[in-house]
């Protein structure tokens, strides 16, 4: 027997952050090496390196998305990659910025990015 489809919305993420602890960011499914959360910053991007590839799709929001040496504008709609280990944050963001974040593959991602 096949499973269910999963439907997750920005709002049912939305109202459970901040999380009790503070965070800003839940995760919503997971499944294999997926990982899918909401993240929502306010006022600054606290983000370290993470071990596996990651990739952003803005909801809502704008503002300067820096990756690695590289700094580009961002708005809603728009797709951002980050390999694994690559320092990387939203800066000069907006008050309603609202990304779906999906972590993917092996601690130390999947290998070169072209």
């Amino acid at each position: 027997m096949a499973e269910a489809g999963m439907h997750l919305s920005v709002a049912q993420g939305l109202t459970q952050l901040p999380q009790p602890n503070g965070a800003r960011f839940v995760t919503l499914f997971e499944r294999g090496s997926i990982t899918v959360e909401l993240y929502a910053p306010r006022g600054h991007d606290p983000q370290q390196p993470h071990a596996r590839d990651e990739m952003y799709v803005v909801v809502s929001g704008r503002g300067t998305f820096v990756c690695g040496g590289s700094r580009a504008p961002f708005s809603p709609g728009d797709f951002l990659f980050v390999p694994a280990g690559i320092v990387h944050r939203f800066e000069e963001f907006s008050d309603d910025l609202v990304v779906w974040v999906v972590f993917y593959g092996p601690e130390g991602g999947e290998g070169v990015f072209t």
